[in-house]
């Protein structure tokens, strides 16, 4: 991470931050001692162990459904991504609380907490003898043991999990979003500084899930599941002090009001006025003063000419009620929300991917020789060490090697295009399918040449063989997931980055659901109609090699969507430099400092 230092005039106006960035106080803040790297060293030092946290549970969890609870694999696998996909869209609920009550601080303390209960609750649940479920007796097959959890032990494990996804959704669209604001992007030196941030945050979400895919799933797999639970739960514990320890150099954005309500009141507003025709001087449209916009911290949006038939409820005639007129921004708000949609629904598809990472191909694992040596073998999770391994390689090598290159011929800051990166991480989710496809044909050719078709048996065919689809799907994050991150907080307007952040959350989770509503269609489906079922209880009869052919045309198809959808897709203006009709942009901070210092003045005289 490059560390720019800079002088700023000491207690002098200009040393405050110029974005609207307060404490927790509410007061101005110098940019000189807070945020930047300082301010995000103990943001990312959160991500790292809450990561270790979460991907501790997460990743082995198909293993313990199956061998612990005794579901099947279609059973299990949905309910990994059942369970997932809730993960991934309670930062709806974060995103809204945050940006229209509570602010991104508060929500994300009062989310921890959460958080950890729920941690907690699922470490009792696999440690203690009442609530774990019975043990089979020793040298008693899985399949042969009649012992199984009562519901009051499932409902406490399921209860367990679920309070997590609650707490996710406060601290998932928050922290990277509160990561971004310790940037003030009207000063040059940082504007900078945070085109590199979320590669780095990529790197230690996956730094942290490097230890969870190893280490820990190694103890969940030899040691015990109470100890295996028991040190991401401190892991948690110890990431939320992090976090608290960092909040004297921490920039806060003041609530905005609820997101969901100014964009309501657009499209009530354009739909009464739908007959009301549009001038053709966009001056002429309903905006604030800029002294109304400085005296709210809020920044001024110019007018564009994108979703041009929303200027109607911008347009000056009859009631002036909140949801009959609107201002040019709050309708250039609603645009930039509506306007990234289709590149919402364009990564739910590789959000699903994810999913089959955690699930299937963990799966396939168990089938393999895992053996390394004569006195160890590989826990199946564990070769989604490999996907992290090869992120944290390939994300270095981007942001060091590759920008600086293209850089100089595209000009362009991030080397290419947001939705370049995306477009890259689509092709490469379609080889890792068909990838999978030539791997699965080969495990199944090897069961048929030795006829082992029991559900235990094990294929003489090393699990390396599925090394290349691991790698490559860390290779695919390093596009993909950054690039998605980075293109809905960039992309969404100031007041409602917690919401842009949570469209990313939300790809993740509808990819997940779409996982779980697929893999069981397909699974009854093809039971039905073809001569055997794609996905079994037992892999060893299934034919996972047709449902990843499957899933590689889908990929096809989503990556021509995404490519028309793309085309289309016009950036926002820079609104640090905007030279628009509208281009009156504010410095909210430096006047909101010198205002503030003025109040303190005057109440000392009086």
């Amino acid at each position: 991470m490059e560390k720019v230092e800079e002088k700023g005039a000491a207690y002098g106006a200009e040393d405050y931050t110029q974005d609207g960035t307060v404490d927790l106080q509410g007061r101005p803040v110098f940019r000189s001692n807070t945020g930047r790297w300082r301010a995000c060293s103990f943001i990312v030092g959160y991500e790292v162990f809450e990561r270790m946290a979460y991907y501790g549970i997460a990743s082995n969890l198909v293993v313990y459904l199956t061998t612990k609870l005794h579901e099947g694999t279609v059973t299990s696998s949905n309910n990994v991504t059942n369970w997932v996909g809730t993960v991934w869209m309670t930062p709806l609920l974060g995103a809204y609380i945050a940006d229209a009550h509570l602010g991104r601080y508060w929500t994300f303390v009062i989310a921890s907490a959460i958080y950890l209960v729920g941690m907690s609750l699922l470490t009792l649940a696999v440690s203690l003898p009442a609530l774990r479920p019975p043990s089979c007796d020793h040298g008693i097959k899985l399949e042969d043991c009649e012992r199984r959890a009562s519901p009051f032990q499932v409902a406490i494990f399921y209860c367990g999990l679920y309070i997590i996804a609650l707490g996710t959704g406060g601290t998932k669209p928050n922290i990277s979003t509160m990561g971004a604001d310790q940037f003030d992007e009207f000063e040059p030196k940082e504007k900078i500084q945070k085109l590199s941030f979320f590669n780095w945050w990529m790197f230690s979400i996956f730094f942290g899930t490097l230890f969870s895919n190893t280490i820990l799933i190694y103890i969940q797999d030899n040691v015990g599941w109470a100890l295996g639970y028991g040190l991401p739960t401190i892991g948690l514990a110890f990431s939320i002090l992090v976090f608290l320890t960092g909040t004297k150099f921490y920039r806060h954005k003041l609530p905005s009001g609820s997101p969901f309500s100014r964009i309501a009141h657009v499209l009530v507003a354009f739909i009464r006025k739908w007959r009301v025709p549009i001038p053709d001087d966009p001056k002429e449209l309903y905006e604030l003063s800029l002294e109304e916009y400085t005296n709210s911290e809020k920044v001024r949006i110019d007018h564009s000419t994108s979703l041009g038939f929303l200027d109607k409820a911008a347009v000056k005639s009859g009631p002036t009620s909140p949801w009959m007129l609107c201002s040019v921004t709050q309708v250039e708000e609603t645009k930039q929300m509506i306007k990234m949609v289709p590149i919402l629904i364009a990564t739910f598809l590789p959000s699903m991917m994810l999913a089959q990472g955690g699930t299937l191909f963990v799966k396939q694992g168990t089938t393999l020789d895992r053996s390394i040596g004569p006195h160890f073998d590989i826990p199946p999770a564990c070769l989604s060490a490999f996907v992290t391994i090869f992120m944290l390689i390939s994300l270095v090598l981007y942001d060091r090697y590759f920008v600086p290159v293209m850089r100089k011929y595209t000009k362009n800051p991030r080397g290419i295009t947001l939705l370049q990166r995306l477009g890259i991480g689509l092709v490469l989710h379609i080889i890792i399918l068909m990838t999978a496809f030539f791997a699965e044909r080969r495990r199944l050719s090897v069961i048929q040449e030795h006829k082992l078709f029991g559900k235990r048996d094990t294929v003489p065919l090393t699990i390396f063989i599925l090394l290349p689809q691991f790698a490559l799907a860390g290779i695919a994050d390093t596009f993909v997931e950054v690039a998605k991150i980075e293109f809905f907080y960039d992309q969404a307007p100031q007041g409602m980055k917690s919401l842009g952040t949570s469209y990313f959350t939300t790809s993740l989770g509808i990819g997940s659901f779409l996982s779980s509503f697929l893999l069981k269609t397909v699974a009854e489906f093809t039971k039905k109609h073809a001569k055997r079922g794609w996905i079994l209880d037992n892999l060893n009869l299934s034919h996972l090699d047709y449902y990843y052919l499957f899933l590689a045309c889908l990929s096809f198809l989503n990556l021509l969507f995404f490519l028309v959808v793309s085309k289309y897709y016009v950036y926002n203006a820079d609104t640090t430099e905007s030279t628009g009709d509208f281009a009156v942009e504010t410095l909210p901070r430096k006047n909101s400092a010198q205002a503030y210092k003025d109040a303190t003045n005057s109440l000392l005289m009086s």
